[in-house]
């Protein structure tokens, strides 16, 4: 399995204290991703200012603090990955086999304090659906909690629902051209499992990351309670979450231009009303 950030986190990815695994490649391109490091499935070399060496580049691609991008789109040998290890050029992933990321959840299982356990995100984890699917079956077995947090796009998400103990999905949009617009790919497979989750998984969260000028008009809401109407149940909960720009410095990492502007700060009367809106429509609002 490709990994490109692991750690424990408390009740954001899923409930109770959480052995959080981020797995590398992503099918949709956000431009606010948070975790930009994860969308190419091949990964990124990843650039630090405040370590970066001079030395590490036969090529001359790092001069200081600054990394010239064109030289290293055409590096072949990678040197400064493949022959040196340093905290100012490395590989956005290192890579882990489902056997050894089930060692370490065992190994961890005192810190599942609150019904904790072990959550795959991205990226996108389902990317990775062969190897996902033995760790979490593994993880189940033994009892361990597994949640899964999904972009909700792979065609056979169905088929992980026996081992996740929880599924948190994402929904960006209800609409597939402006869905297409601004993440690549349309939303009708993702709505088809997100509906499929609600008619069979005991325990889903949808959350919608609200984007201003991407999904945060009257329209737009409408449209996310229209849907939300058919999939309401006890076994679903929604969140309604606010942009913001904790990735920026990581899409500096990568070499690449951070393209949101200030207009996609949502207004605080926008996130209430559609909060409010959400909960007051019948639907089990959860705060995470």
């Amino acid at each position: 399995m490709k990994i490109f950030q692991k750690g424990f986190n408390y009740s954001q990815d899923g409930s109770g204290n959480r052995l959080v695994y981020h797995l590398q490649g992503c099918n949709m391109k956000c431009p606010w991703c948070a975790n930009p490091e994860g969308m190419r499935p091949e990964g990124v070399i990843m650039a630090d200012s405040e370590w970066l060496l001079e030395t590490v580049c036969p090529h001359g691609a790092v001069k200081g603090t600054q990394v010239d991008r064109e030289v290293c789109r055409t590096c072949e040998k990678k040197e400064c990955v493949t022959e040196h290890k340093t905290k100012g050029m490395y590989l956005s992933y290192e890579e882990e086999t489902p056997e050894e990321v089930f060692r370490e959840a065992c190994a961890g299982e005192l810190m599942f304090y609150d019904g904790g356990g072990v959550t795959f995100t991205g990226g996108e984890a389902t990317l990775q659906y062969d190897e996902l699917e033995k760790a979490l079956r593994m993880l189940k077995e033994y009892g361990i909690n597994t949640a899964v947090e999904t972009n909700g796009t792979h065609p056979a998400l169905a088929g992980l629902f026996p081992y996740i103990d929880e599924l948190i999905i994402d929904c960006k949009h209800c609409s597939d051209t402006k869905h297409t617009a601004y993440t690549g790919i349309p939303c009708g497979g993702i709505l088809h499992n997100i509906r499929e989750a609600a008619a069979r998984h005991p325990k889903v969260h949808v959350r919608v990351p609200l984007i201003g000028g991407v999904n945060d008009g009257e329209d737009d809401l409408e449209a996310f309670l229209e849907f939300f109407s058919g999939i309401r149940g006890d076994n679903v909960t929604f969140e309604v979450l606010a942009y913001h720009e904790f990735g920026r410095k990581k899409w500096e990492a990568c070499g690449w231009k951070y393209e949101m502007t200030r207009n996609a700060f949502v207004k605080d009367e926008v996130l209430k009303g559609f909060r409010k809106a959400v909960a007051e429509s019948g639907c089990r609002y959860k705060k995470t």
